[in-house]
């Protein structure tokens, strides 16, 4: 059977109502809200025809017809056509990223929230995830009597800062001293014979031995920790408003999901070969919607995701979670500005260091 032009049409228009209003929509609703130039009659026939090809899907005998997820995955592959962000959404993800680009936890904690602000969806946001992490500086300074912060910075432009619990806090100068040790060890020796104290022997005989020490325990520490995902997640509760979730095992599913680290990296790292097929257009957004997806739990939702750089050899993910019947229109041009906006940002910034 041809999917010709009407019948695209009228999927189109119970795809778009469905959206809207979450309600099964009928015939005599397109031909009153759609001006279409056919009857209710012809739209009626026409919908048994999509029924058939299994584009829409008629929840209850009386009702009117719903869109099944291979008539979303026709509508974003062919159908869609993008809302142009307003002003002030555009300065508002601007800002975002500009006011926080220079600490990763911010940036992706704000980025997080700012998604599920503008969308009304759930937003799962992973930190740059780097293969090889190199520590940039690290510089030692004064906090108090008993304590000194190791401020680390790596190649990435990722800060941590670290507190080091001391009997005296050594003058700054002797910090300054302290801190030249550990970037000029950096520079000669690898994290493996760092992290065996060969390469820093000869100072832990030192009056600051001690200092030294933990100073470059702190490096390790961060060094490692950067090699594992960090995953930030904002409007987990959003999922509440919608309808389709009423039902409390539907919710609870979906809350389950997205409660536990491992599942929240499946999300943003799943199905990368099938979401890869389905670009359609899209640059590097994917969309997996309904039962595309490989988790159980969130079989009743649609995941759009993208990833953006993060310096030279770092990367990170984005991805929004909502019903399958979710406002695709706004939320691939709202994804599409922020990761746009951390990837100039980044850019900027690299090509002011070199």
């Amino acid at each position: 059977m041809i999917l010709n032009e009407r019948k695209i049409k009228i999927l189109e228009a119970i795809i778009n109502d469905y959206i809207a209003t979450a309600e099964p929509i009928g015939s005599r609703t397109i031909a009153k809200k759609y001006n279409l130039g056919i009857s209710s009659a012809t739209i009626r026939n026409e919908m048994s025809d999509l029924e058939e090809l299994g584009f829409i899907i008629q929840p209850h005998t009386s009702s009117g017809r719903v869109p099944s997820d291979m008539g979303y995955r026709l509508y974003v592959d062919r159908l869609l056509r993008f809302r142009e962000l307003t002003k002030q959404e555009t300065d508002f993800l601007r800002n975002t990223v500009a006011e926080n680009i220079n600490h990763i936890e911010y940036l992706m904690r704000k980025t997080a929230k700012a998604l599920a602000l503008l969308t009304n969806y759930t937003t799962v946001v992973s930190e740059p995830k780097c293969q090889e992490i190199k520590i940039k500086h690290v510089q030692v300074i004064p906090f108090d009597e008993t304590s000194v912060i190791t401020v680390i910075v790596t190649d990435n432009k990722v800060v941590k800062n670290n507190v080091i619990k001391v009997n005296h806090a050594p003058e700054p100068d002797i910090l300054n001293q302290i801190s030249n040790i550990v970037n000029q060890t950096l520079k000669e020796y690898s994290f493996s014979e760092i992290s065996s104290k060969e390469a820093y022997s000869q100072f832990l005989s030192s009056p600051y031995g001690k200092l030294i020490d933990d100073v470059f325990i702190s490096v390790l520490k961060t060094a490692y920790d950067e090699r594992n995902m960090r995953v930030y997640t904002s409007g987990v509760n959003n999922i509440l408003d919608f309808p389709e979730f009423s039902d409390i095992e539907k919710a609870k599913s979906v809350f389950k999901a997205l409660e536990e680290k491992d599942m929240l990296i499946s999300i943003l790292e799943c199905d990368k070969e099938k979401t890869e097929e389905k670009k359609s257009g899209l640059g590097n957004i994917k969309i997996l919607i309904g039962n595309e997806n490989s988790m159980e739990q969130l079989k009743d939702c649609s995941i759009i995701k993208t990833d953006y750089k993060y310096g030279k050899n770092s990367y990170g993910s984005i991805g929004i979670i909502g019903p399958t019947r979710m406002n695709y229109a706004q939320v691939i041009p709202v994804l599409n500005s922020i990761v746009n906006n951390i990837n100039d940002v980044i850019k900027a910034l690299s090509d002011e260091g070199t």
